[in-house]
């Protein structure tokens, strides 16, 4: 199986040609595994024995309404204040190793596929208390109220206990694990798994007003993103601005699977929130 595999250490050998798959476009962009090494990664305030790959944050250009991290915890590092922003909400998916999520007064054992969202103005902190490394994929949002709506509770889960929905017409071959119910407009991002089994497909050029993250849990497959079809693999980010043409199939031999991000249920901005709805 290919899985989501561990950042590559070091650099590549100074004969290594750099034509690669990396682009950056108007449109989307795609960040390889290969080039996520350790040279690129970050350090974060608050957060100690942890290294971060930040694969999207709001920049002109690029994505306007998230950020979408790869974070890996040495043993017994951590952070009692991980989350510098009061308005952010969350969602924490683990993919190796554990760690333990102190909220609401309780402390939860995560392991490879432990799901957890964490509303805005939450207070919860993260440990590895184990004697190797663990690492989680970390999206993070501004929650936008909206009227008669409060924010949604937290919640823990693992992805082993959530149904995965088949799409129409698919026989199950693509399916979709949603973690929050699709009508509960408290919601304004979902973080969801999407899986094709073999030769299964987007059988369209979707063109919406909703971004995406993209992270590729497992599995290989060819992405059409604009104008362009591109080869993606487990370990790979992709990042597509609203409206931009997509649609992919699964190459196999095994499933493709990833984690997707986008913005819903609320109304297109029509230019700058006002200081004073802030």
């Amino acid at each position: 199986m290919n899985a989501f595999p561990p950042a590559p250490g070091g650099l590549p050998d100074q004969t290594a040609l750099h034509t690669g798959r990396a682009v950056f476009t108007e449109a989307y962009a795609v960040i390889p595994h290969a080039v996520q090494r350790e040279i690129v990664a970050s350090l974060l305030p608050g957060w100690t024995g942890t290294r971060a790959w930040i694969h999207a944050r709001p920049l002109s250009g690029f994505a306007e309404t998230f950020a979408m991290l790869t974070v890996e915890v040495a043993p017994h590092g951590g952070s009692r204040t991980p989350e510098p922003d009061p308005q952010a909400q969350c969602v924490i998916h683990v993919v190796s190793g554990e760690i333990w999520l102190g909220l609401n007064g309780t402390e939860y054992n995560l392991g490879p596929g432990g799901y957890a969202y964490i509303p805005p103005g939450q207070s919860w902190r993260l440990h590895n208390g184990t004697d190797h490394p663990a690492r989680f994929h970390w999206v993070r949002k501004r929650w936008e109220p909206a009227d008669d709506l409060e924010a949604p509770e937290a919640f823990i889960t693992d992805t082993a206990d959530v149904a995965a929905h088949p799409m129409p017409g698919t026989d199950g071959r693509w399916s979709t694990q949603r973690f929050v119910d699709a009508e509960d407009l408290r919601h304004d991002m979902h973080v969801n798994i999407v899986r094709f089994e073999p030769g299964a497909c987007i059988p369209f050029e979707e063109t919406h007003v909703m971004e995406h993250g993209i992270l590729v849990l497992e599995g290989k497959g060819v992405y059409r993103l604009n104008r362009d079809w591109v080869e993606v693999e487990a370990g790979d980010f992709l990042w597509l601005r609203a409206f931009c043409p997509q649609a992919c199939y699964a190459g196999g031999p095994g499933p493709f699977r990833y984690l997707l991000y986008k913005d819903v249920n609320r109304h297109p901005r029509l230019g700058p929130v006002h200081p004073s709805a802030e």
